[in-house]
């Protein structure tokens, strides 16, 4: 995996969730052409945030070219990466996968939602390293752009030289924080935050039956460990190794001897 990553031109590939003309993926494209001059973008045509590791299966997917190695995909961003590797770029599949930016935080619980990350794990599935990147943000507050765009391309070479095993993952997110505010780079543990979920029980004008909408996920808590949500607190950026195996491997052993004799 890490030879791969050496090659003096990576084919790239971009995708996200938040839709192929989000701001985010703009910024990913500006820092991926600093890398290499050979950069796909194939993403949702519309947005697909919270859709997690989903595939669509209940409909056609029909992928629309809308510039050059530039398509727009009416699905997740998992059937957009399957589409990429599988057909769109098939006999010339991608050195790395680069997901987001996205516009929000993917820290702790969010990984199993995100469809950020999703894409990341489909391509490693798929055989192809892959990071995803997200931007922090506050409920009511214009996201902060330039700090991924100042600090993005940094710990994408960092990571590139460095490398990683197949079957994992990067995550990486960005604090809040103005680009000179930044106070370093950080290797977290994914957190997990205590029972934040909420449903918004709303009047139906009309008389119908309340509907509700889930909730919005609170603003990073202040947690001081070794997680990336004490990391993003610190003002720096948190990266994050995720690995597919979700096997426990304590509870596995255990369970062996009792079952399997």
């Amino acid at each position: 995996m890490k030879d791969k990553l050496k090659k003096k031109n990576l084919r790239i590939l971009i995708s996200n969730d938040d839709s192929v003309y989000a701001p985010g993926i703009k910024i990913l494209e500006k820092l991926a052409r600093e890398i290499s001059d050979d950069v796909w973008i194939i993403a949702p045509a519309v947005e697909q945030s919270a859709s997690a590791h989903s595939l669509t299966i209940s409909r056609p997917l029909r992928p629309k070219q809308i510039g050059e190695k530039k398509y727009a995909v009416d699905g997740t961003p998992t059937d957009c990466v399957l589409m990429a590797i599988k057909e769109i770029m098939k006999g010339k599949e991608p050195d790395l996968l680069l997901s987001g930016i996205n516009a929000g935080a993917n820290l702790a619980d969010d990984v199993t939602y995100s469809g950020t990350v999703a894409a990341a794990m489909e391509a490693t599935l798929l055989g192809v390293p892959a990071i995803a990147l997200s931007q922090a943000g506050s409920l009511g507050s214009p996201i902060k752009w330039e700090t991924c765009e100042d600090h993005g391309l940094k710990v994408i070479q960092l990571l590139l030289e460095e490398g990683w095993p197949e079957g994992v993952l990067i995550n990486v997110n960005f604090p809040d924080v103005p680009p000179e505010s930044i106070r370093g780079i950080e290797v977290a543990r994914q957190g997990a935050r205590p029972d934040y979920k909420t449903l918004l029980k709303v009047k139906d004008p009309r008389g119908l039956p309340p509907y509700y909408w889930v909730g919005p996920v609170p603003e990073v808590i202040d947690i001081d460990d070794d997680s990336d949500l004490s990391t993003i607190n610190k003002k720096k950026i948190s990266i994050t190794p995720l690995h597919l195996d979700l096997t426990h491997d304590a509870t596995y052993a255990r369970l062996v001897k009792k079952f399997n004799g």
